[in-house]
């Protein structure tokens, strides 16, 4: 079972490249080893965010698609990042 995330990010309202800034700026914020759950929304941001996170050196451990609401126009994701160990992501 994975731990509790220390960190939560809802980027769902974002776009390109507000999703890649957002994200890079909470991992920068997390200690080695810790984990974000991360909210997106959009077939953009499901294809780059995950893309973005390997360039910097750390690892999508969970990838689950959530349950649609009504009033979402596409589909929500939720990642579980963790930070990579001895990384200062500056």
């Amino acid at each position: 079972m994975l731990e509790k995330p220390h960190y939560y990010l809802d980027i769902t309202q974002d776009l390109c490249p507000m999703t890649f800034i957002k994200m890079k700026l909470m991992i920068e914020r997390m200690q080695p080893g810790q984990i974000c759950e991360l909210h997106l929304q959009g077939a953009e941001p499901l294809a780059n965010v995950p893309r973005s996170i390997a360039a910097l050196g750390h690892k999508v451990i969970e990838l689950r698609q959530e349950c649609d609401q009504p009033q979402q126009s596409s589909t929500t994701h939720k990642f579980l990042v963790i930070k990579a160990l001895g990384s200062s992501c500056k």
